[in-house]
């Protein structure tokens, strides 16, 4: 199927799907529930549609799973209020749509369109937080100080509405005009102040150019590759979430009941090679600077960061999820965040995070968590492990195929590239070609953190396999 639609001149993520078992067809039943969904907590809620939410998703987004309102206190400090689509309010436990949400996982994200893990009729209708509709939430309730260090939180179960839909351009945009929408005119001090604080905590961010698939007409009949553009919109935005998670993983350590996201420490002997990498690239790195503070402070883009980033891929690997009631588990930190945390933040898109909003509810208003939340915590562990290699395996598919359909008529041709990791007798090395974006396998040994000329080799549709050679 791929040849033939090829051969068309058109790029077609079907074959994705087939391999994959993917498919949005949902049971009558689920389908028909989650369009008669109703709110089992209606009546109970703390109405707060005084308060002027904003969420800011991508443009073509319809799961708005979070909204979001920032205010200075009179001490200098913040108080975030977070709203979270109450999930676990409309889904009913046992029911043929829960079954069918826990088979999938997460929502899957192809090029030409997404898979999502409810129905569109709950995700990008009544549960989600659309502007000027009333919807029920979880609402988180944080207060810091004026250094953004958390003084106190809660997360209860109210009524919001959302005044606006942004997207990270369009903030960007604003914030770079000094026009910010009032709701969110303090992002970015919040999120620089947090930013500073993960640091600190030992945190380790990579800033690697990430691929994305996009249509390169209005009909979708053909697509490119582009680097995924991040704004510093994206990173005060993402402080909001980690901040919420590590709230709602202190909630569940306290109370000794949860799902959290874990890390392991990194391997002393990774980040030694690290250092050895930075040696041979000529790059100064004090024996008291750490990992985190090391790569923030590389210049954007340059070849050697692009080495440094990949190789710290190596610092960040083991991510897991531990479920536990009664015994906390061995491993509580996720060392990539640089303290505990726990996914909250995306029910509409992630299994999970229905199951641990519930917890944290519970334990925030000190009654005994649900038994269908309880209950479901033994096996959301495994069932995420395997959602998330799916969505990983689905992602790479998709890019993997795209690069070889864009390079196939270029067979022969000659790139510049950088070279992001040298062969280690085990494998090729590993090269970035900025034009278009593509991260590839390299034979011939060219040397790591050098910007040089490789000929494409491979470019094979079919088996989506693309190569590249060096010769000095």
């Amino acid at each position: 199927m791929v040849v033939r639609r090829i051969a068309a001149g058109v790029l077609d993520f079907g074959v994705i799907r087939t391999e994959f078992q993917l498919s949005e067809e949902y049971p009558a039943e689920a389908v028909a529930e989650a369009t008669a969904a109703v709110d089992a907590h209606a009546g109970e809620r703390e109405d707060r549609t005084d308060l002027p939410f904003v969420t800011i998703d991508p443009p073509s987004s319809m799961d708005l799973d979070q909204a979001v309102h920032i205010e200075r206190t009179a001490a200098g400090g913040f108080i975030v209020h977070y709203a979270i689509a109450d999930v676990g309010a409309v889904v009913v436990p046992g029911s043929v749509l829960d079954k069918e949400t826990r088979r999938r996982g997460q929502t899957f994200y192809l090029p030409d369109g997404s898979l999502p893990l409810h129905p569109r009729e709950l995700s990008e209708g009544s549960a989600s937080l659309l502007p000027d509709q009333t919807r029920p939430v979880a609402l988180w309730t944080i207060e810091l100080d004026a250094t953004a260090a958390v003084t106190q939180f809660s997360v209860r179960r109210a009524l919001v509405k959302s005044i606006a839909r942004l997207d990270y351009a369009g903030v960007q945009a604003d914030a770079d005009a000094g026009t910010l929408h009032p709701s969110i005119a303090d992002l970015p001090a919040f999120g620089a102040l947090r930013a500073a604080a993960a640091l600190q905590r030992g945190s380790i961010e990579l800033k690697l150019p990430e691929q994305e698939v996009v249509p390169a007409d209005e009909q979708k009949s053909t697509w490119r590759l582009e680097l995924q553009p991040r704004t510093a919109a994206d990173d005060w935005n993402a402080e909001v979430s980690l901040l919420t998670g590590m709230c709602a993983a202190q909630l569940m350590i306290e109370a000794r009941i949860g799902l959290l996201r874990t890390l392991p420490p990194p391997d002393p002997e990774a980040e030694v090679a690290m250092r050895k990498t930075a040696g041979a690239l000529g790059l100064d790195w004090p024996t008291t600077t750490s990992v985190g503070v090391f790569l923030a402070e590389l210049p954007a883009n340059a070849p050697d960061t692009l080495v440094m980033m990949t190789a710290a891929t190596t610092l960040l690997r083991g991510a897991d999820y531990a479920a536990f009631d009664g015994t906390l588990p061995d491993l509580l930190e996720h060392s990539g965040i640089g303290a505990p945390y726990a996914h909250v933040t995306a029910p509409l898109r992630r299994l999970s995070d229905r199951f641990a909003t519930e917890v944290c509810l519970a334990v925030s208003a000190k009654t005994d968590v649900p038994a269908w939340a309880r209950d479901a915590l033994p096996e959301l562990s495994e069932i995420m492990r395997g959602s998330d290699s799916l969505a990983n395996k689905v992602e790479r598919a998709c890019i993997d195929l795209t690069e070889a359909f864009v390079l196939a008529p270029r067979v022969g041709q000659k790139f510049s590239a950088v070279v992001v990791k040298s062969a280690d007798g085990k494998r090729d090395s590993e090269i970035f070609v900025n034009d278009p974006p593509v991260l590839a396998k390299c034979t011939g040994a060219p040397p790591e953190g050098q910007v040089v000329s490789v000929q494409l080799t491979t470019a094979d549709i079919t088996k989506r396999a693309v190569a590249f050679a060096y010769s000095k």
